[in-house]
């Protein structure tokens, strides 16, 4: 199953990772859909990315909150303690380090990672 991260700053402004939890409840949408899903959450927009393999965007930090939805292609996402999170295809990260140390980016392996950018809306 595809994992869910969330990346984030500590008080100090150093970034953090850690797994986050989707509260998955049953649903049931008036069109007959159902299962088990999270609660709606607003967003502004989506853009796809592909980004080669090889790729590296040194420490940065988020320029909003937002999910990064990796559809295929690995990443590594490295954080202010040193921990490197390895992101595969299916695998969602909501960046939440605004301010701070920001964190590291890298496309892993031989292919390009192909994902899409959901910015949330602030309200």
């Amino acid at each position: 199953m595809a994992k869910a991260w969330r990346v984030y700053s500590d008080p100090s402004g150093q970034s953090k990772i850690a797994e986050l939890r989707l509260d998955m409840k049953p649903f049931v949408d008036t069109e007959g859909a159902h299962g088990q899903g999270t609660a709606v959450q607003r967003a502004t927009s989506i853009a796809f990315r592909i980004s080669p393999p090889g790729y590296v965007l040194d420490w940065h930090c988020a320029p909003r909150r937002q999910y990064s939805i990796s559809l295929s292609g690995h990443a590594e996402i490295e954080v202010g303690d040193g921990t490197v999170a390895r992101i595969g295809p299916g695998d969602i990260v909501l960046a939440e380090d605004l301010t701070g140390q920001g964190h590291i980016t890298r496309v892993v392996g031989s292919e390009p990672r192909f994902y899409a950018i959901v910015p949330l809306s602030e309200a």
